[in-house]
């Protein structure tokens, strides 16, 4: 810990496996790293949200899980986020989730909206607006997709979505290379690991992570 400094912990996030390689860590950790400088606090450790949507509870984030392990043991209390939507994007998820660090006697810091965790009934007003503009910036990105889906089908009888993994050229060999560490009981971090060994690359991104791993081979075993 540097002198005189307090040490927090930062908090990222990003939604999609493909955004795992993109600028969305790097920003949001500048933005933190910047605030936390001008207000004398120390990002003691950084945790990483990789691929995981924003209307997902405490029980599919990983990293989250982690942090509050780490922060439970270790004398920090306070957790940076570059703004609430890093947190959880649905009102109800964001709701949860502060009420579970307030109840486990956790500082979270928005650096976007200061104070936000504030008891004060117009703060509390604040976090649900921004909440509530959150949850329909993503409901009106859905329903756009949706008439853009609706619209194709009519003009042409179909609309296909993305295609599976293992369906383009040069997947079909991942994946028999997946199926084979899988039959020798190995785990899917292992897996993941040994793909970026061999120099395997996945279809976006530039490293195999477990999650995408146990994601395809779940979805070869329910085909």
């Amino acid at each position: 810990m540097e002198t005189g400094k307090r040490n927090v912990y930062a908090y990222l996030r990003v939604s999609g496996l493909g955004q795992v390689g993109g600028d969305g860590f790097e920003r949001q950790l500048g933005a933190i790293k910047q605030y936390a400088d001008a207000n004398g606090l120390h990002v003691a450790k950084v945790f990483k949200e990789r691929g995981v949507s924003g209307a997902t509870v405490l029980e599919g984030r990983a990293a989250l899980r982690q942090m509050l392990e780490a922060l439970a043991s270790n004398g920090a209390r306070t957790i940076i986020i570059e703004k609430l939507d890093r947190l959880a994007r649905d009102l109800m998820v964001q709701e949860n989730l502060l009420a579970d660090l307030r109840k486990r006697g956790f500082d979270l810091i928005s650096v976007a909206e200061p104070d936000l965790c504030s008891s004060d009934p117009s703060r509390v007003l604040v976090r649900q607006v921004f909440g509530s503009i959150a949850q329909y910036d993503r409901a009106m990105v859905v329903a756009k997709l949706r008439g853009a889906r609706e619209r194709m089908r009519a003009r042409t009888g179909r609309c296909e979505g993305r295609k599976p993994y293992g369906t383009r050229e040069g997947e079909a060999e991942i994946v028999r290379r997946m199926q084979e560490l899988r039959r020798q009981r190995i785990a899917v971090n292992k897996i993941a690991a040994t793909l970026n060994s061999e120099g395997l690359k996945p279809r976006a991104g530039k490293i195999w992570y477990a999650t995408s791993v146990y994601r395809i081979l779940k979805s070869i075993d329910a085909s």
